[in-house]
């Protein structure tokens, strides 16, 4: 017989708390096809991974509120990537090692077993009266729905971090599973103030060996390195982590919080990861601390959290605040890493529309059959010329995302500006097109709040949030300069 798994009163709190809220609470309607916060607070995707067939989501949760608290871990599965089904909050932080917050983390299957790991934070009052938040790696082991936190934990200390490593800033282990070992890849922050990623291996779960130090910031790329993730695809090792404090690079990467990607080769037998490209992930306003999985059928999907750490578009009048990026697979082409939304999203499509080929003019024109809130919409342009291309979603005469491209400087702008908002921050980002070519190939999924932006075949995207009203749906099309359009749209229908 299993053994039955004890719930501590804090998780029972939570449990209780959030099914409860959900029955009482009114809530502004939530996102289609995109995971949101059940009740209160989500941010980082957590243990993305497949456990006996289905594939699990957990998440950084604040049930109590609509901002930011005591770290929880949410739990969601799904069979298809996009119908989710809400599961008991997994994690709660009910132990003196992670009293003040179980922190980002990653699971595995492994023995039968659904394996967790977090980073366990203890706050702790100093001699000076100054206090301090010590952060360690801790396993929790499940079924699926409960989780068991070891006895052993935390099984990864300060004593494991290579001299010169902080333990105030260490943290968001991503397992993985080869040649009979366990795997680990862990933010931490080095001597000189930037982040490294260190590698850990066990056979066990309890008694772990730093094997080498894979990445190092050296002030290249912001400040501490969160959310680190690693795999081998398409003949590449991937090293995918979320810089914060990023200095702006012209159109390369954006200033603050962001996630970047390294591309090279890992030398197993020297434990040496040799770096070859590094790019920004997604160079939209509102996409942070992305993780992987890799399916049964050998894809690698990626989900991310699509908000900002400095605006929060969901509040108290919401019930809610955070959501996730539609889940997305990557390739590795042509030194780039692709992503493109999860195939599963076709099964929903429905009302195709067709734009046969034609040539813009400069005064805008609307689109009626391509109106919508929940939609996939694909679109080429072909002009040998240079040509300014602009295009506005959620539209009418007051409210309008626009979505502008200058072949001429390569450049693709997102601005939300007109979208609604009444808060300052970033509403605007331009990044520089890799690809620039007779066609320009841009891919469109919108849902209730959110527009996501795919560059020509996935090498590129940008991921925002608008709060523009739902009935608001016009879609308008111009150019300066002889291009001509034609492309695809599809709505997507959740049932």
């Amino acid at each position: 017989m299993e053994k039955q798994i004890k719930i501590s009163k804090k998780l029972q709190r939570a449990r209780e708390y959030e099914q409860q809220e959900l029955k009482n609470r009114t809530m502004v309607e939530k996102q289609s096809f995109h995971v949101c916060a059940p009740v209160g607070w989500m941010n980082d995707p957590n243990g993305f991974s497949e456990y006996q067939g289905e594939n699990h989501l957990f998440f950084q949760y604040h049930p109590y509120d609509t901002v930011w608290g005591p770290m929880h871990w949410g739990h969601m599965k799904t069979s298809d990537f996009i119908r989710w089904e809400s599961l008991p909050v997994a994690l709660a932080p009910d132990e003196k090692y992670d009293g003040f917050g179980c922190f980002s983390g990653s699971a595995i299957e492994w023995k039968g077993k659904h394996v967790t790991a977090y980073t366990g934070v203890e706050r702790k009052t100093e001699e000076n009266n100054q206090v301090k938040d010590y952060q360690t790696q801790c396993i929790a082991i499940g079924n699926g729905i409960s989780y068991e936190k070891i006895s052993e934990n935390p099984v990864i200390t300060s004593a494991q971090i290579p001299d010169g490593g902080s333990c105030l800033d260490f943290r968001d282990p991503k397992l993985w599973v080869e040649d009979d070992s366990i795997y680990m890849v862990v933010g931490n922050r080095a001597q000189d103030g930037s982040g490294q990623i260190l590698m850990y291996q066990t056979t066990d779960l309890k008694h772990w060996e730093l094997i080498t130090v894979l990445s190092k910031c050296n002030n290249r790329y912001g400040k501490m390195w969160e959310c680190p993730d690693f795999f081998s695809l398409d003949n590449q090792d991937v090293l995918i982590t979320s810089p914060q404090e990023m200095t702006a690079v012209e159109y390369d990467f954006h200033a603050g919080d962001g996630s970047i990607y390294i591309l090279g080769q890992f030398d197993k037998n020297k434990s040496v990861f040799t770096e070859k490209e590094i790019r920004a992930l997604d160079m939209g306003l509102d996409f942070y601390a992305p993780q992987t999985m890799q399916t049964s059928d050998g894809r690698r999907i990626m989900i991310g959290w699509m908000q900002a750490w400095s605006a929060s578009w969901f509040g108290k009048e919401d019930g809610f605040c955070g959501m996730m990026s539609i889940p997305r697979e990557l390739h590795v082409k042509n030194n780039v890493l692709c992503q493109t939304p999860v195939r599963e999203i076709e099964n929903y499509y429905t009302n195709k529309q067709f734009i046969e080929k034609e040539l813009l003019k400069t005064k805008f024109k609307k689109y009626d059959s391509l109106s919508g809130r929940e939609q996939n919409l694909e679109i080429i342009l072909e002009g040998e010329d240079n040509y300014t291309f602009e295009m506005r979603l959620a539209a009418n005469d007051t409210y309008y995302s626009t979505v502008k491209y200058d072949k001429k400087e390569q450049l693709l702008t997102f601005s939300r500006i007109h979208s609604g908002v009444r808060r300052d921050g970033a509403h605007e980002r331009s990044m520089k097109i890799l690809t620039n070519d007779t066609y320009f190939k841009l891919r469109i999924v919108m849902d209730r709040y959110s527009i996501e932006l795919f560059v020509n075949d996935g090498e590129q995207a940008m991921t925002s949030i608008i709060r523009t009203p739902y009935e608001i749906d016009g879609v308008y099309m111009r150019s300066e300069g002889k291009v001509y359009v034609s492309g695809e749209k599809n709505d997507i229908c959740i049932k």
